[in-house]
């Protein structure tokens, strides 16, 4: 279901349109692009296709495990800062960080599944906030890392003079 589909839903099932569409987008980013080319630096920052999704598996993380669930980032192993969150080890593949970021998006959908968006949630370091707060930060940090998966897309695939992947408007 998309965010088209829902235009006179409730606000909990729109918001949670809107992710779920950018969850998907972000992801296929990656499809028919090999290893090298997920790893390729294509702007002055360390910002690569397969980065981003690790890093916006690492955003969900922060905000549904940490946020909701009140585990530490130590606690559930994970590296303190967002810029770390964008590094790639030698054994990150595009298998391996899909997966981790599939496992991320099943978490979250059930860190709130019995929640109310009026729920207050007190596990971040910054203080509380509503579970309708953690939606709009996880929306606008999704929207944002997927314009930027999709530029490097059309770059990548410009190069070998294939079809574009646009995000779906």
């Amino acid at each position: 279901m998309g965010s088209f589909d829902v235009p006179l839903d409730d606000e909990r099932t729109q918001l949670e349109a809107f992710i779920e569409e950018y969850r998907t987008e972000i992801e296929s980013t990656l499809d028919g692009l090999t290893e090298y080319q997920v790893r390729r630096g294509l702007v002055p920052s360390a910002t690569t296709l397969l980065g981003l999704l690790k890093h916006v598996t690492w955003m969900q993380r922060v905000w549904f495990e940490e946020c909701v669930g009140g585990m530490s980032r130590q606690e559930l192993g994970m590296v303190r800062t967002p810029d770390e969150s964008f590094r790639l080890s030698d054994d990150d593949t595009i298998a391996s960080v899909t997966a981790a970021y599939r496992e991320a998006c099943a978490t979250a959908r059930k860190a709130v599944a019995d929640l109310s968006l009026d729920s207050v949630v007190t596990g971040h370091r910054s203080g509380p906030r509503t579970v309708h707060w953690v939606y709009l930060q996880v929306l606008r940090e999704l929207a944002h890392h997927c314009g930027h998966a999709d530029i490097l897309r059309e770059q990548l695939l410009a190069e070998q003079g294939g079809s574009q992947h646009p995000v779906n408007v």
